[in-house]
C-alpha cells in the first residue's frame, strides 16, 4: 500500500509578517511537525501549489526550510499565488520542463503521480497551454496499464463557492478531452486551491482537496466577487493506495496551545 500526504495552499509570506492575522509560517510548522510525529512513514508529499501568498524570494525560503524537516521525498506544484521565477530560483533541482513549467510524473508502487501545472501569471484562475495537455496525454499514455494519479491546482470544475469558481481552471474541456481520449483515465484527480476539505466526482472521476495549512475558505454559497476567509483548523490529507482502493483521510492540525 502506498500512502501519500497531499499538502496544499501554504500562503508563506515573509516569517514575521501576518496574512489574516495569521503567522503562516507558524501555521506551517505545525503542520509539518505534525506530519512528522503521525504520518512521518509516508512514503512521499506532493503540495499541490500557492506555496507562498505572493512569490517573495524570503517566504520560498522559509518554504523550503521547513519542508527539509520532513522524512518523506516533497513534491512541489505552483499555484496562482506563486511566480514562476521566484520558484525557480528557491527550488533549482524541483522538475520543470525546458519551457518552466512545473510538472512531473512520479512512478511508485501504486502507479504513476503526475502533477500538472495549471499556472497563468497575471491570472487568478488556471490555464492550460496546448504544450502542457500534449505532455499530459504523452505521460498517460507511456503509463501503459499502471493506474494514473492527477494532481492540479485549480479544479476543473465549480464547487458552489462563488468566488472560487470565478477562478477555477478555465480550460475544463480541453483537460477532459485528454483524458476521454487517453486509454487509462486517472484513478483519482487531487486538488489544491480551495482551502476546503472536500470530494466528489467529475464526469464520474473521484476527486479530492484538503484545507490549506493556515487560512480557509469559508463555505459561503452567497457571497459572490470576493472568497470569505474562514478560520477553521488547518489540514492536509493522508491517502492511501492498493490495487483496489484509494482512500483520503482529512487530518486537521491541532492548535499546539
Amino acid at each position: 500500500m502506498l500512502k501519500l500526504v497531499h499538502l496544499s495552499d501554504l500562503h508563506l509570506v515573509p516569517p514575521g509578517n501576518e496574512l489574516h492575522g495569521l503567522r503562516p509560517e507558524a501555521q506551517l510548522q505545525r503542520a509539518v511537525s505534525h506530519i512528522v510525529r503521525e504520518h512521518g512513514d509516508a512514503d512521499l508529499c506532493v503540495v499541490s501549489g500557492d506555496l507562498t501568498h505572493d512569490g517573495h524570494p524570503l517566504a520560498y525560503a522559509e518554504v523550503a526550510r521547513q519542508l527539509a524537516r520532513l522524512p518523506m521525498p516533497v513534491h512541489l506544484m505552483i499555484g496562482n499565488h506563486d511566480d514562476r521565477a521566484a520558484f525557480a530560483q528557491a527550488f533549482p533541482d524541483a522538475p520543470r520542463m525546458p519551457d518552466g513549467f512545473v510538472q512531473q510524473a512520479i512512478d511508485t508502487s501504486a502507479g504513476r503521480i503526475i502533477l500538472l501545472d495549471t499556472h497563468q501569471a497575471g491570472a487568478a484562475e488556471g490555464r492550460l497551454c496546448s504544450a502542457r495537455l500534449a505532455w499530459l496525454a504523452e505521460r498517460i499514455e507511456e503509463s501503459g496499464p499502471a493506474p494514473v494519479y492527477l494532481f492540479v491546482h485549480h479544479p476543473p470544475f465549480p464547487v458552489g463557492l462563488k468566488r472560487m469558481d470565478d477562478i477555477r481552471l478555465a480550460d475544463a474541456e480541453a483537460l477532459w478531452a485528454v483524458l476521454a481520449a487517453s486509454r487509462t483515465r486517472p484513478r483519482h484527480l487531487f486538488v489544491g486551491h480551495l482551502h476546503r476539505a472536500i470530494a466528489g466526482s467529475w464526469r464520474g472521476l473521484p476527486f479530492s482537496g484538503v484545507r490549506g495549512t493556515t487560512h480557509q475558505i469559508a463555505l459561503d454559497f452567497k457571497t459572490a466577487g470576493f472568497a470569505p476567509v474562514s478560520f477553521e483548523p488547518p489540514g492536509y490529507g493522508v491517502v492511501l493506495i492498493d490495487e483496489d482502493t484509494v482512500v483520503v483521510h482529512f487530518a486537521d492540525i491541532p492548535d499546539e496551545g
